[in-house]
């Protein structure tokens, strides 16, 4: 059964420009509750008091999902994320040979040291802890690195592994891709007699990351990393809409209050200060948007002509675009949402392409401006001809 950690919080805020007050973090952690997603990571208690006391407040929030805390591999971070109540935390250390020997001045032995001493630390502290170890920029790393560290983490009590594509670099159908490498961690460890459950965290720098991790899903990955509008570093990680809905639409799970994204949607957007492209799939404005004549009379008829989600999913509702491409049906439509006669159409539509070709869309409001001038018109043009 395959579970959604959201890192809005956490890795979200990694967003240049992104900043959450505790308050508004606490209203998006509730918002995405009601969504249903099963673990919530809501920031690194060791970087500043802000984001300590945010952690702690959510962690005492009474949410069904499991908060957790993010921490590098030093007592001090665990302790300062078991101390504000985290069920859940999210350890980390790389284990590529450059970063061993570039940045850290150590080499594998010292690592896999330090990482199990601390593993066990925490477990020690609060052995119903939830611990995961990621090696961060684990699909660059060398393969029996990870494999080794992995090990020496699940024995030492962690009970999940994060595969980590940091800088969003695999790509499906490549010698380098998700599915791969998944399948093949997982058969490495079982060799070894350990199960953990394995997690991916995947970066969209190609646009890949959705791809990937349905990629890790298909794998047999348990945990998948998601952010609100695809929040984090550089271009983000995974869309958490787009991934819900893939999942329950195309693969049958059926566990998330799908209605309630359009809500944190616009909660995370407005306090971050990214707006919702209007192109965005799932939850973009235009997402459930007819534009061209063709288009919207055959949807008209058909949804699903020209659709392959339903709206009804979000608790969204279609819409037809009104502006230099409109067509017949989509003014007629128009028409009858705003219970006008149909007849007045050709010279509506005449209108209201002359102000698409401005560049503008014309909205309900508008349009019933537009309807009364034709109306004007016409009348005007038969007292006259009286």
């Amino acid at each position: 059964m395959i579970q959604v950690l959201d890192s809005t919080l956490r890795e979200g805020e990694q967003t240049p420009g992104v900043y959450f007050d505790p308050h508004i973090k606490l209203a998006i952690a509730r918002a995405l509750d009601k969504v249903g997603v099963q673990y919530i990571e809501a920031g690194h208690p060791a970087v500043s008091p802000d984001i300590r006391d945010a952690v702690r407040q959510l962690a005492a929030g009474g949410l069904n999902a499991k908060v957790g805390a993010h921490s590098r591999s030093l007592k001090k971070d665990v302790d300062a994320a078991l101390d504000c109540g985290a069920r859940f935390l999210g350890v980390f250390y790389c284990v590529s040979d450059e970063r061993l020997n570039g940045v850290f001045r150590t080499n594998l032995a010292a690592a896999i040291d330090q990482i199990t001493q601390v593993i066990s630390y925490a477990k020690q502290r609060d052995p119903a802890l939830i611990v995961r170890y990621t090696p961060e920029d684990t699909v660059r790393s060398q393969f029996a690195n990870v494999v080794g560290a992995a090990a020496a983490a699940v024995e030492s009590g962690a009970d999940i592994i994060s595969v980590a594509d940091t800088t969003g670099y695999m790509v499906p159908g490549t010698d380098h891709n998700m599915y791969d490498y998944v399948a093949r961690l997982k058969a490495e460890l079982e060799d070894r007699g350990l199960r953990p459950q394995i997690a991916v965290h995947c970066h969209n720098d190609r646009g890949m990351a959705l791809a990937n991790a349905l990629d890790a899903y298909r794998a047999g990955a348990n945990i998948i990393d998601a952010a609100v509008l695809g929040l984090g570093e550089r271009a983000g990680i995974v869309d958490l809409a787009q991934l819900l809905v893939v999942l329950h639409a195309d693969f049958g799970e059926d566990r998330w209050n799908l209605k309630e994204l359009m809500n944190v949607y616009q909660l995370v957007s407005e306090h971050a200060g990214v707006p919702v492209p209007v192109n965005f799939p799932v939850t973009g404005h235009n997402a459930f948007t007819h534009c061209a004549g063709v288009h919207t009379h055959a949807a008209t008829i058909n949804p699903t002509h020209y659709e392959s989600l339903n709206p009804d999913l979000l608790g969204r509702s279609r819409k037809f675009s009104l502006d230099h491409m409109s067509g017949m049906a989509s003014v007629r439509y128009a028409l009858h949402e705003i219970e006008e006669p149909e007849e007045l159409a050709p010279m509506v539509l005449e209108a209201v392409k002359s102000v698409g070709r401005r560049g503008k869309v014309v909205e309900l409001p508008e349009l019933r401006h537009i309807v009364e001038a034709v109306k004007h018109s016409g009348a005007s043009i038969a007292g006259g001809r009286g």
